[in-house]
């Protein structure tokens, strides 16, 4: 049963966020995989960036990975223009990669040994970083958008909501093409049901947070 949604200044989100991660670590056999999902208007990329600090206040070690950099090769995810939001939605992120040297690795059966990135997406060439090796008592952050519905084996999801309106207000003039593939997003996955944690951001300045079972 989801929370109903409470307002949380915008300045102590990531703290208050970093606590409940914690406490679902201490329930945690291995890394906790906790994907942090949103529009890019949103911003997630920002939310996992200031998780970092106030996680490792509380002891906890902080890997810390961006999907895109694991992104499919241009010749790939750009085969049906630049502009396609099907293809954006479909052929952008290589799924199979960020499971096998992030998500599985850190997983309950995995060596603990995870890749931080694997493409480069503006030379759009592998970036041929080293394996890393998992600390005990980690937690991984990995942003990105568009992150559920495809299998991927999070243990905790924040998902970063906006509403239709609010996504046409906020959205880049470049990036307005993108929005039916958020509008298939919220039909076909329903990323707000999914997630473990949303948080309301329609207004940035007034976030408001719900949690779903023991959180």
């Amino acid at each position: 049963m989801r929370s109903a949604p409470r307002p949380v200044a915008a300045e102590r989100l990531a703290d208050e966020l970093a606590g409940i991660l914690d406490r679902a670590a201490d329930r945690c056999g291995h890394v906790l995989r906790v994907a942090v999902d949103g529009h890019p208007a949103t911003r997630p990329e920002a939310l996992a960036d200031a998780l970092v600090a106030p996680l490792r206040l509380r002891g906890r070690p902080v890997l810390r990975v961006g999907s895109g950099w694991f992104l499919r090769p241009a010749s790939v995810r750009l085969e049906h223009g630049r502009t396609d939001p099907d293809a954006f939605y479909d052929d952008r992120l290589d799924l199979a990669a960020l499971r096998r040297e992030v998500l599985d690795p850190l997983g309950p059966a995995g060596s603990g040994r995870y890749l931080p990135t694997l493409w480069d997406p503006v030379t759009d060439r592998a970036t041929r970083a080293g394996y890393e090796s998992a600390p005990a008592r980690a937690v991984l952050v990995l942003d990105g958008t568009l992150l559920l519905g495809a299998g991927l084996p999070f243990d905790l999801v924040v998902h970063l909501r906006l509403s239709a309106a609010a996504r046409e207000r906020r959205a880049a003039t470049d990036e307005r093409w993108a929005l039916p593939a958020y509008e298939r997003y919220d039909a076909e996955v329903d990323p707000a049901a999914l997630a473990e944690i949303v948080v309301r951001v329609d207004d940035p300045r007034r976030p408001a947070l719900s949690t779903a079972g023991e959180l």
